[in-house]
């Protein structure tokens, strides 16, 4: 708190607070930066709010930094917004003019008109996020925090500045909002303001799907993802964002035999993977990696629960939910539905003898997906049994030193076979055709259980033998 002036000390600060004066507005350092400074976390965003003209202070400060840098800074212009970007070496600076908001209630785009710091303040969406700093002549470095931010920041609590109820009915982004701090930051949310995302969840019903998804992704991405889940689970707002996953919740005993509770379970192997790894699709791939258990629950009196084929029904559902939620439909969740697919088959490996030509299909079918997947199946083992887990993991040493070898001698990672589709037509004198694809898969499967080598030569003999065995006459010799 004491070295709020040592945090301010960039020349930037320094050229913001001239061309305020040169301007005759006041100007702040406000929001997200000041909150970081406040938590020792770095922060290159800086929010600069005045009491004027936002854009015409990004273009003054502009202009500043290049009669001191000879660099010229380009100012981008949100109109509609009222809002001014520019960057100035590892800072990502934007400006506002200070404002005051009114809200309809069909819609979470507020109304806007010039206001105070008070004003701007007054609409911030919590406490921790109301703070600024003067950048001003008069009192350079003040810290204003009419809500009483730092206290929340060191008791760690989302409150938000004025009644929850009615900030969470203005704009009910900001309940999702509320939860990703908490997550990020593992703060509490203090209990009025909690009370009120639960009586508020429905608002969330006129948010973009957008903008859910974004700050979702976020909380996917905190340090400890579940416990944002679990705020989503109790507020019931996830409830209302991703239904499918609330289907993994509860279990059910039948004849003193009970499953566990797949949605906590979950949460586990999401947990898991963020420990090892800040892919957010991997942590997807966590997330999905059961949704289809619901579906295909069913109860055996001689075996118990079972799930089968959850894990290729589940990667028939990625599709759906990526393109529900907005989710990027391209390569990204082609590579959660392969690891959604292929989650057991690491499992079913440990559990058995591994041979080479599982490890071969496995590796080809995984391709370069490989050590995702081993990363998820891994945080997959999640029995309260420690002896069990240590057991589970060693032998999944075990099945990736297994990968490393055949890998070495075998090179199957994305391997095409060497004899093609075109080589075969030219061989035999077919035109594509079923038979084409069928002898393609023949040569494909002998490579991956090892009988032939991926080499042209070893193919080549084991092509005439397929075509011997089919009848087919050889046309031409293969070039």
């Amino acid at each position: 708190m004491n070295n709020i002036i040592q945090h301010i000390k960039s020349p930037v600060f320094e050229m913001i607070s001239k061309a305020s004066q040169q301007l005759g507005t006041d100007a702040y350092v406000i929001g997200g930066f000041v909150r970081d400074m406040m938590l020792n976390r770095p922060s290159k965003d800086i929010d600069i709010v005045c009491v004027g003209d936002g854009i015409a202070l990004a273009q003054q400060t502009a202009q500043l930094i290049h009669e001191k840098t000879d660099v010229r800074t380009q100012v981008t212009v949100f109109k509609n917004f009222g809002t001014a970007m520019i960057r100035y070496q590892t800072w990502e600076i934007e400006f506002v003019g200070a404002r005051k908001e009114s809200y309809r209630s069909s819609s979470r785009k507020p109304e806007v008109v010039p206001g105070t710091l008070t004003d701007d303040q007054n609409r911030r969406d919590f406490t921790i996020n109301a703070l600024a700093i003067s950048l001003n002549k008069d009192d350079y470095g003040a810290l204003i925090d009419p809500f009483d931010g730092v206290n929340a920041i060191k008791r760690k609590k989302i409150v938000t500045p004025l009644d929850p109820n009615i900030t969470f009915s203005d704009d009910p982004l900001r309940m999702m909002r509320g939860i990703r701090f908490a997550s990020q930051l593992m703060f509490d949310i203090a209990p009025d303001t909690f009370d009120a995302i639960t009586t508020n969840v429905d608002r969330i019903e006129i948010v973009s799907q957008e903008r859910i998804i974004d700050e979702l992704n976020k909380i996917i991405l905190s340090p400890q993802p579940s416990y944002g889940f679990k705020l989503l689970f109790h507020s019931k707002l996830l409830h209302k964002i991703f239904p499918e996953m609330i289907e993994l919740y509860g279990v059910d005993t039948i004849d003193g035999k009970t499953h566990k509770d797949n949605f906590y379970h979950t949460l586990q192997v999401l947990d898991n993977v963020a420990k090892v790894s800040d892919d957010l699709w991997l942590r997807w791939a966590a997330i999905l990696h059961d949704i289809a258990k619901p579906k295909t629950k069913r109860f055996d009196p001689s075996a118990g629960w079972t799930f089968h084929g959850h894990e290729e029904k589940g990667a028939r559902m990625v599709p759906a939910i990526f393109r529900k939620l907005k989710l990027p439909l391209d390569h990204k969740m082609k590579f959660v539905q392969k690891l959604v697919r292929l989650h057991l088959r690491p499992i079913a490996l440990v559990q058995d003898v591994v041979t080479d030509a599982a490890i071969r299909r496995l590796l080809y079918e995984s391709g370069d997906d490989i050590d995702a997947l081993m990363m998820l199946c891994r945080a997959d083992i999640t029995s309260r049994n420690h002896q069990k887990v240590a057991k589970y993991l060693r032998n999944f040493d075990k099945v990736e030193e297994k990968m490393a070898e055949v890998e070495a001698k075998d090179r199957l990672r994305n391997f095409q076979p060497a004899i093609s589709g075109e080589d075969i037509m030219q061989v035999f004198g077919l035109k594509p055709s079923k038979v084409v694809g069928d002898i393609k898969n023949d040569i494909r499967e002998a490579i991956l259980e090892g009988k032939i080598r991926n080499t042209r030569e070893e193919s080549y003999l084991y092509l005439l033998a397929i075509g011997e065995e089919k009848g087919l006459t050889v046309q031409a010799a293969l070039g």
